[in-house]
């Protein structure tokens, strides 16, 4: 399908961004499916196989998987998106105000449905802001207010984030959260001791990662307008790739070193590098491929998830987690039962037509050209 001949595709719409949104929310998708879960239980628990799909799980602490890389993605893409976005609105004839308030009132609504996530996963009423709305609400506005500034200030800030988190990590003095890089007893945790009298659930996760992740919105905004200025194609990527290596190897340096553990459920300084890293890589090659190449046909699938990205994950972590799954279940069980199909199979079935339900929904959104808008 070419998909600049939609009319929900201008001419010059950068197809790059649409794919990196779709696929990795078709991944987050994929996940409230229990596919992933799936994937790692017998036959599969065991063998060669389960290596490769345990890199669709959170590593528990120390250390990276590529599944730790999908909230930077999401982070990130939201970043790429804000200069397309604002121009739009400047073209249109919004004032700088108006774009301010609905910068604002979309925040607000991205915490409010953070937190009613969490209260659909406990099924009563909580405060809680691990979410990664939660998180998003705060990163959009610190990279909104900076996006006016120069690229060089937009980093050295982001920089500067990451120092200050580190040293809150570092040198905080309270006893029982003065050891930056233990599970439940560091910084973060005493935040969210603050914030939400409670921490993680044994998770190790903590609310206050919204500071050094601002980094991944930030670099996404110096990401899309270096995709906005007229530098011929080529350099872009180059810049990218550049950038990207360079704040890689720095994240897993400080990771190998000890200097810096790289630990993705407390931000550290080093996972927000590599992370970063690896986002601005995905970022250049597809641009590369999609943009410069014209390599694009196959993106279709990805691109109608992308295009409902807020609207899907939302659907999918209530409707889809709460009630679709096990309607699908209550038939694919029964159905395969008869044919004493194995349990493994049974459940990969589900997740699959689960995920498919899903993606059709959103074909269907896109056909119809209804788009959910926050």
């Amino acid at each position: 399908m070419n998909l600049k001949s939609s009319k929900l595709f201008s001419e010059d719409r950068l197809l790059s961004l649409d794919f990196f949104r779709g696929i990795t929310m078709f991944l987050l998708v994929a996940e409230s499916t229990h596919l992933w879960s799936v994937l790692v239980q017998p036959p599969i628990e065991g063998t060669i196989v389960e290596s490769f799909f345990r890199q669709f799980h959170h590593h528990p602490w120390n250390g990276l998987r590529f599944w730790d890389l999908i909230q930077p993605f999401f982070m990130f893409i939201v970043g790429v998106a804000m200069p397309f976005s604002y121009a739009k609105r400047k073209k249109r004839g919004d004032s700088e105000a108006t774009i301010t308030r609905h910068i604002i009132k979309r925040c607000i609504i991205l915490l409010a449905f953070g937190v009613a996530l969490h209260c659909v996963y406990n099924r009563k009423l909580v405060w809680e802001l691990w979410n990664v709305l939660s998180q998003l609400s705060v990163t959009i506005l610190i990279a909104y207010f900076l996006m006016r500034y120069k690229w060089s200030t937009q980093i050295v800030v982001s920089l500067a984030i990451l120092l200050l988190s580190e040293i809150l990590y570092r040198t905080f003095p309270l006893e029982g959260y003065n050891q930056p890089f233990v599970k439940d007893h560091n910084f973060g945790s005493w935040v969210d001791m603050l914030l939400m009298g409670k921490i993680n659930n044994g998770g190790g996760w903590v609310a206050i990662n919204c500071l050094p992740t601002a980094a991944h919105t930030i670099w996404g905004v110096v990401a899309g307008q270096l995709l906005q200025s007229t530098k011929i194609a080529p350099k872009k990527v180059q810049l990218l790739s550049v950038a990207g290596l360079t704040i890689l190897f720095a994240g897993y340096i400080l990771d190998w070193t000890s200097v810096t553990p790289i630990i993705k459920r407390i931000a550290t300084s080093s996972f927000v590098l590599a992370s970063g890293g690896w986002a601005l890589l995905a970022l250049a090659f597809s641009y590369w491929l999609i943009d410069i190449k014209k390599i694009n046909q196959w993106i279709f699938p990805f691109v109608v998830v992308g295009t409902n990205s807020i609207f899907i994950y939302l659907f999918s972590n209530t409707v889809g987690a709460q009630w679709l799954n096990e309607f699908v279940s209550i038939f694919t069980t029964g159905f395969f039962a008869w044919f004493k199909t194995p349990e493994f199979l049974i459940n990969l079935i589900t997740a699959l037509s689960v995920l498919s339900l899903e993606w059709l929904l959103c074909y269907y959104l896109f056909t119809k050209r209804i788009l959910f808008r926050v």
